[in-house]
């Protein structure tokens, strides 16, 4: 953003090389360019400053302008400037009798400007000759326009560095608007879509407005719908910004009495839209009239209700505060321009076009802020969705399909599962009720996670039965394993009952087998189980198929079960 302000610095329209007095009256029929320069010679114009914004008329015929240079003259190779471009034509008469007529939608010139209306005077025309103009008769409002008088090299770097500064302000603009719509799309959130389209219409707003969609661009096929263009896009901004600012500053939870109004007014804009395109006259009148007061009311609603939310609590009113606030007051002041006002900063209009980049920066960066709050609140969503909610450990779906994508992406390494089922749990819970049982189940669970690693897989299967899956160990670290769990259960010296019964878990061992689904490991290390639980309790066995032929009788994991 400091080096776009620097490039509208250097681009800005500094004094003409040339000094020049100005004066303007109106068109006339019959009036030929000698007769008129004869009568600016001896009548009574209107006089102004060339350099100071002035609006020029443009009713009736038009408006005659000439403008005086003034010493110290050199011949040289000049160029005439209009800046900023005004929405009619206007005719150059040279010296030789020749005339130049010039548009933002004219594409003929040879030597046309980029932000401005140029023309360019060769070395042979008198240096001390009147300079003629005539503002052709238009519909639209006449824009203050002023008047450099360069010389060429000078016009020509003044013109590179206005063309890079407004290239990176709408290279800003809408590589935001492109990213919005890639988060809207991949996030699923239309917040993203209604900001993008906003910006996308302030940027053809000032793409007509600063000639830049005619030159440099040369979009030919826009010729003749620049004033229809504009309209529509000013009004289609302002009912995306109303969509934008109703969801991104969430006004049905911070300002619902201003959602309703911020609604009408984003379907109301484009009806707006219909009008001024339609071709029956009245109905275009009728959107004309409509649209100015509209466009009023709009800005000082969403200014309105963004305020509201930012003050009640809503984070990311304040990222559009500080976007929109100063580009509002730069358009403010732009507008009274049009009055007379501010006649000495003819850079409000580039100003206001750096400041649509830099809002759609300061935009975009509350955006990647709600995309990273809707990132968190959806892990934490998952989660809530994914964590038994009694032990904090995985639940039983959430541990299904975490060993699923283990079983399927680990090739052929070892893998062991582990099923607990607590010892005596139905009797803890009927002699000290289920409060002393869920106290018991968070206390084993968050012993289990303890004494397993990191990457292993803990989860809750069902009432008092846990699930564990150990990768890459073999039967007998996985036995092992398994033998700590039982005797970290028993240390938790957790009461059954009165006569010094304590709570001890019995341990099921399986390991993977090439066709194994989570299913046929849960079965199998569940029949292990059963067969701990015949052998006493308090003890871990390994699946059938991995028991020695003949093989001494389990041992409890702990000699005794009872408090000493």
């Amino acid at each position: 953003m400091l080096c776009i302000a620097a490039l509208g610095v250097a681009a800005l329209p500094a004094h003409a090389n040339t000094q020049l007095t100005g004066a303007a009256r109106e068109v006339r029929p019959g009036d030929t360019p000698r007769a008129v320069l004869e009568d600016y010679r001896h009548g009574a114009w209107h006089a102004f400053d060339p350099h100071l914004l002035q609006r020029v008329p443009t009713g009736g015929l038009g408006t005659w302008v000439v403008l005086q240079p003034q010493p110290p003259l050199v011949s040289e190779e000049r160029v005439l400037s209009i800046y900023p471009p005004p929405a009619g034509s206007v005719t150059l008469f040279r010296a030789d009798g020749s005339t130049l007529t010039q548009s933002l939608e004219d594409f003929t010139a040879s030597a046309h400007g980029n932000g401005r209306l140029a023309y360019r005077m060769t070395d042979d025309e008198p240096a001390s000759h009147a300079i003629l103009l005539r503002f052709g008769p238009g519909t639209a409002r006449a824009v203050p326009v002023s008047f450099q008088l360069q010389a060429w090299t000078e016009y020509l770097q003044q013109d590179a560095h206005w063309l890079v500064f407004a290239s990176a302000c709408f290279a800003v603009m809408l590589a935001m608007a492109l990213m919005a719509l890639c988060l809207a799309i991949m996030l699923h959130d239309a917040t993203f879509a209604w900001y993008a389209g906003y910006i996308v219409c302030y940027a053809l707003i000032q793409g007509v407005q600063t000639g830049y969609v005619f030159h440099p661009l040369e979009l030919t096929w826009l010729n003749g719908s620049a004033s229809l263009l504009c309209a529509s896009a000013t009004a289609l901004s302002l009912a995306f910004a109303a969509m934008f600012v109703a969801r991104f500053c969430e006004l049905p939870r911070y300002a619902p009495w201003l959602h309703t109004p911020t609604q009408a007014l984003a379907v109301g804009m484009p009806l707006i839209v219909l009008l001024r395109s339609s071709p029956i006259p009245v109905l275009q009148d009728t959107a004309l009239a409509l649209i100015g007061p509209l466009l009023v009311i709009g800005t000082l609603l969403l200014l309105v209700a963004a305020t509201v939310a930012a003050v009640r609590g809503a984070r990311p009113a304040w990222f559009f505060l500080a976007g929109w606030t100063p580009l509002l007051a730069l358009m403010a002041l732009s507008n009274r321009q049009g009055s007379g006002s501010f006649a000495d900063v003819p850079w409000l209009s580039d100003a206001c076009l750096a400041a649509g980049a830099f809002q759609a920066i300061v935009l975009s960066l509350g955006l990647a802020d709600r995309a990273l709050i809707m990132r968190r609140d959806h892990s934490l969503v998952q989660e809530l969705a994914d964590t038994d909610a009694l032990t904090n450990v995985l639940n039983r779906r959430a541990w299904s399909e975490s060993v699923s994508k283990v079983l399927a992406s680990s090739g052929m390494q070892p893998v062991a599962l582990l099923f607990l089922d607590l010892d005596h749990f139905k009797m803890l819970n009927d002699r000290q009720s289920h409060a002393a049982g869920d106290r018991a189940l968070i206390a084993v669970a968050d012993a289990l996670r303890h004494e397993l690693r990191p990457h292993d897989l803990l989860g809750r299967y069902g009432g008092e039965e846990f699930v564990a899956m150990l990768y890459g160990v073999d039967p007998a670290q996985a036995m092992q394993v398994a033998t700590r769990l039982c005797r970290r259960v028993h240390r938790l010296e957790i009461p059954v009952n009165n006569d010094g019964l304590l709570l001890t878990v019995s341990i099921g061992i399986a390991m993977r087998l090439p066709d194994d689904t989570v299913s046929s490991l849960v079965d199998r290390s569940d029949q292990a189980m059963y067969r701990a639980k015949l052998a006493g309790r308090n003890r871990a066995r390994l699946e059938e198929s991995l028991e020695p032929a003949t093989r001494p009788s389990w041992p409890r994991a702990v000699d005794g079960v009872r408090r000493r």
